[in-house]
């Protein structure tokens, strides 16, 4: 499946869960600072994902915490004083190699993750798992 169609496939994913209009839903666009999701949302959109992109020969699981950050502060290793630590960057570098975190690593900030959801970072996810690339690179 080429990008687009998987572009084109998230665009109508995230209208129907979010109830968002189709030109809301811009690759840059953050799911929840301007498509207004929810945490309960982003379990509408796992399985809306799921069902989207699975096939009868290949059934598209994402596991929990795959493709939205979880329980990040349970590790006081990964993040200090609400900033993420040089350990907290490679493991999120390392689980969620579909969020660009270039611009994110000056700032570090736990309240700055939501930020990093763009519709661009789940159709990298997608992509990359699609094409059988593992979450760690």
């Amino acid at each position: 499946m080429s990008p687009d169609d998987i572009y084109t496939n998230m665009r109508e994913v995230l209208e129907e869960a979010l109830g968002v209009d189709e030109d809301e839903v811009t690759p840059e666009a953050k799911l929840v600072a301007d498509l207004g999701a929810e945490s309960i949302d982003f379990l509408d959109i796992q399985f809306r994902l799921e069902k989207t992109f699975s096939t009868d020969d290949a059934p598209f699981k994402i596991d929990q915490g795959e493709l939205f950050p979880e329980n990040l502060m349970d590790n006081a290793e990964w993040v200090q004083d609400g900033k993420f630590t040089d350990a907290g960057m490679t493991m999120l570098r390392e689980r969620m190699p579909h969020l660009d975190l270039d611009a994110f690593d000056s700032d570090r900030s736990l309240a700055g993750v939501a930020d990093l959801i763009t519709v661009q970072a789940l159709v990298n996810f997608v992509e990359r798992k699609l094409n059988g690339t593992p979450a760690t690179s």
